[in-house]
């Protein structure tokens, strides 16, 4: 907290109690100290414990000064969805409070969340039609570097890395940061906001002047959004797209690295229930603040309208993901399979028709239950299945709704570039769910249906349509109740093999992204011809997750899918990339990710 968060609380406190008409006198404060009390402090806080300084500030860029390594590829850095900010750009009266805030990242967000919560949401959600900007609001990408240094203040994302590069002589005349509104769809990210194309002239921009190819570092969704526009083929070749000619790739890019990519899925509990293994594993107090503050209802209805999550959805189907008796992660002693991506405990006494899903038929039952805004914006932005003929992945280069699945889509033909996958590995992460029935009720797809056929008769309270019938907006009475469904969080069993907390079953990775999703097209998938096509040279490099207990975060060998962005080994992955001391970077695994993969069904 900064000193400004006191005063506005002690405002927005007296604003509640005078909206709710509550008689109580709170005493005038002098707050005139705060800011002197705080800073005193903060400076007797030791160097260690502040989150933002731990040690590790220009050691490793300290360490490859003294070899002699210095700047030599321009560098592009792509973030993911924590570490890219989004502030507000609208003038409507009633989001002039917001104007050039963050509405994502920076303690005002906290804010925003907790005093003026209706707002916000209506700040951050899209159009669910459209995709895009909502009537009245404007919500951007911040820019610059300083945009994704810090999510707020002391928590660090890019920081190390920006200051490490900076030891070895990069600025802002040879490190960009390109920042995205990670809640559009990749075809709206250019309708809208132009990014691909910006992004396209940055980089030709930093190999003219600099004259030399570039390193691209990009985590997370950010993994997502870069491959797209600059390592498929058709969209940089094409007139109609980047218009770059059939070498652009070659002849521009020298590395490309995937720190924790989400290359095959994230989670699709979030679209279905508004959930995922952050929301149901904290403790009885945090559930009731979060659902009490943000409820699980309005969690989904935001998660829904932001299409660019859905680049995230589940690639491959049962082929990758397994089936109702096997999946290529599970464990020797399995007791129950990750290949059942959804289950439910009550199917014995159950009278829905409900069975437990693989990932083909939990993909088709989630999006059942969703409304037919997202259906139609999944269908005209996404694929997600597994392509193997090499004719129709060729054709694939000129469809736009391929160009997000790395499965059904080639590697351009770029044979001197190399792809790098660096991840974390060693953190119990989600994989597979329990999930629960809850009552009938009316959901989304009732709504739409009511929207869309008004019931009409002659009641005292209906409105006159255009024709002058009376049309009533009540829900109609044929329209069947759906069955509600979340993560089952009451069950936790961890004596089962894979082990079961608050419904989530657990499965490896870095904390956020599974082992599979992260590490199989880089060891399995693009080492063959009809996905890599051009032979790139795929590297990857897994980073043990060894967090020390006394450090915040974790220290340099931590792994999280967050601070590994902090950790000596990704530190020192990107500057031999950019020093042009790549040849160093070799293969490492810790875990059994070439086992897994190979049981994949490639063929």
């Amino acid at each position: 907290m900064q000193p400004l968060d006191l005063r506005d609380f002690h405002t927005q406190l007296l604003l509640f109690l005078d909206e709710y008409d509550f008689a109580v006198k709170l005493p005038d404060l002098d707050l005139s100290a705060v800011e002197t009390e705080w800073l005193r402090f903060k400076s007797n806080i030791p160097e260690v414990w502040k989150l933002n300084n731990d040690g590790r500030e220009f050691q490793v860029g300290e360490a490859a000064k003294a070899r002699g390594l210095t700047a030599k590829h321009p560098v592009v850095l792509v973030p993911g969805i924590v570490s890219t900010s989004l502030e507000s750009w609208s003038t409507e009266p009633e989001y002039r409070t917001f104007f050039r805030e963050k509405m994502w990242g920076g303690f005002n967000m906290i804010t925003q969340v907790t005093f003026n919560r209706d707002r916000w949401i209506s700040a951050m959600m899209l159009d669910p039609h459209t995709g895009l900007d909502p009537p009245g609001a404007k919500v951007r990408a911040a820019e610059g570097v300083a945009a994704a240094s810090s999510f707020v203040q002391g928590y660090w994302i890019w920081s190390k890395v920006i200051e490490n590069l900076a030891v070895v002589n990069y600025d802002t005349n040879n490190l960009h940061l390109a920042p995205y509104d990670w809640r559009l769809s990749l075809s709206n990210l250019e309708e809208r906001d132009g990014y691909f194309s910006r992004l396209k002239s940055t980089i030709e921009g930093l190999r003219k002047r600099q004259k030399s190819k570039v390193v691209i570092a990009a985590h997370s969704m950010g993994s997502t959004a870069s491959r797209r526009p600059l390592l498929r083929i058709r969209w940089v070749e094409s007139p109609e797209h980047g218009n770059g000619g059939p070498d652009w790739v070659e002849n521009h890019i020298e590395t490309y690295i995937s720190v924790a990519g989400t290359h095959l899925a994230k989670a699709m509990s979030a679209f279905l229930s508004g959930e995922m293994k952050d929301t149901v594993q904290m403790n009885p107090a945090g559930a009731y603040v979060l659902e009490r503050f943000f409820s699980r209802k309005e969690r989904q209805k935001l998660f829904r309208s932001w299409a660019g999550s859905a680049s995230m959805w589940i690639k491959g189907g049962s082929d990758v993901w397994g089936n109702t008796s096997f999946a290529p992660d599970d464990p020797a002693d399995a007791t129950h399979t990750h290949g059942e991506l959804i289950a439910f405990r009550s199917l014995a006494s159950s009278t829905t028709g409900t069975r437990n899903m693989t990932a083909d038929e939990a993909s088709t039952w989630i999006l059942e239950r969703t409304p037919s805004a997202f259906q139609k914006m999944i269908d005209t932005n996404y694929s997600f299945g597994i392509e193997r003929d090499e004719e129709v992945l060729k054709r694939n280069d000129g469809d736009p709704t391929k160009w997000n699945n790395p499965l059904e889509v080639r590697l351009p033909n770029a044979p001197s570039m190399r792809i790098i996958c660096v991840y974390g590995h060693g953190k119990d992460t989600e994989r597979s769910y329990w999930y629960a029935h809850g009552p009938q009720a009316y959901g989304d797809l009732a709504v739409d249906a009511a929207t869309t056929e008004p019931v009409c008769d002659d009641t005292e309270d209906a409105e006159d349509d255009a024709s002058g019938t009376e049309c009533s907006s009540r829900m109609p009475l044929e329209l069947p109740l759906a069955q509600t469904s979340w993560i089952d969080s009451e069950y936790t069993d961890e004596s089962v093999v894979p082990k079961v907390r608050n419904g989530v079953k657990m499965g490896e990775g870095d904390g956020t992204v599974s082992l599979l999703s992260l590490g199989a097209m880089c060891v399995e998938g693009w080492k063959r011809p009809r996905w890599n096509p051009g032979g790139i040279n795929i590297t990857t490099v897994e980073l043990p997750h060894r967090p020390v207990p006394t450090i915040p975060r974790g220290g340099a060998n931590t792994s999280d899918h967050v601070d590994i962005l902090g950790s000596t080994g990704l530190n020192e992955i990107i500057l031999k990339a950019a020093t042009g001391a790549v040849e160093e970077i070799e293969d490492s695994f810790v875990s059994r990710i070439r086992e897994y993969a190979a049981r994949i069904k490639w063929d």
